[in-house]
């Protein structure tokens, strides 16, 4: 059985572009990978969020995100990365491996230095605890956005590595990528990113939402507002779709407001789940898939130290 990996950083409110690039795939590949795994990437969110209170009130919510957008907790693991200490042991022991010309080649470590982010040693190491993250569970299929296929990469030559100098111990994962969806636009036509502040919220109300959607860029000269079409094909496809954009030419306003009623009738009911879900129940599960998540990652541990050479 195939082994599906992703994880989702507890950074803040998830918006439309996680779902789309990772949750909603998340729970279709969870049909053909019944053995998959989801991560609360909370040692990755350390690189950028340093407020205590508002890191546990974030792991709490991305579990609860998880839950109301339909993950099934019994055949699937919700964990948190820092309840299995073998993946920062793990990362440590790819970083003997790798040069720092290879990690200074990381996409994402340059375009946040570029952005003003400080440049901390975990955000240029980054790359290496994903690859323990990912290679730690012997996962075979890694869903990622296109602009995250790199660190699928780097986990496939921190294997490679490993495994020329050690011995075979770890599969080379796969990526998997929608293309129609690969790359979510914000409200500003760029990547939708909490960092770049354009984002739609997932579990937002409706005024919420309808604030985020009227405040997408568009462009006057063109009879299609091409911002407000590239999120809105994600929600309604086709001949409809291309009916209500040829119909309302130059509307923007009209398809703004047909956008705003497609979004809120998708989010609705994740957000009645999203509201109905207590923080007891979401820390229950994640203790429990803590413990599922930690036995596998002890004994893939045990045969790392063993080959090498620290377990005597």
């Amino acid at each position: 059985m195939q082994r599906l990996f992703t994880g989702l950083q507890p950074s803040g409110a998830l918006h439309i572009g996680n779902y789309f690039a990772a949750l909603k795939p998340m729970i279709e590949l969870s049909q053909e990978f019944p053995d998959s795994m989801l991560m609360v990437a909370d040692y990755h969110a350390l690189t950028s969020l340093k407020d205590a209170a508002e890191l546990r009130a974030n792991i709490i919510e991305v579990g609860r995100d998880f839950l109301a957008a339909g993950v099934d907790p019994q055949t699937s693991i919700i964990f948190k990365q820092s309840d299995v200490p073998d993946h920062t042991e793990l990362a440590w022991i790819f970083q003997t491996l790798v040069s720092v010309p290879f990690l200074q080649q990381a996409h994402a470590y340059k375009d946040k230095v570029a952005k003003g982010l400080e440049a901390n040693a975990g955000l240029f190491a980054y790359p290496m605890l994903m690859a323990a993250d990912i290679l730690l569970y012997d996962s075979d299929i890694v869903p990622v956005g296109a602009d995250q296929r790199q660190h699928v990469e780097y986990a496939r030559e921190a294997a490679a590595k490993f495994n020329h100098a050690y011995g075979e111990t770890f599969k080379e994962p796969r990526e998997r990528i929608l293309d129609a969806i690969a790359t979510v636009p914000g409200t500003d036509g760029k990547k939708m990113s909490k960092s770049y502040g354009n984002t739609i919220p997932l579990f937002g109300s409706k005024d919420e939402i309808a604030k985020a959607v009227m405040s997408i860029v568009t462009d006057s000269s063109g009879d299609k507002p091409e911002n407000v079409y590239a999120i809105h094909k994600l929600f309604r496809h086709g001949e409809s779709l291309e009916n209500l954009y040829a119909e309302h030419k130059g509307s923007y306003k009209t398809l703004k407001e047909a956008l705003i009623e497609d979004i809120d009738a998708l989010v609705a009911p994740m957000r009645a789940r999203h509201e109905a879900i207590t923080d007891e129940e979401v820390k229950l599960i994640l203790v429990k898939g803590g413990e599922r998540a930690r036995e596998r990652a002890q004994t893939k541990m045990a045969a790392v130290r063993e080959v090498i050479g620290v377990a005597i």
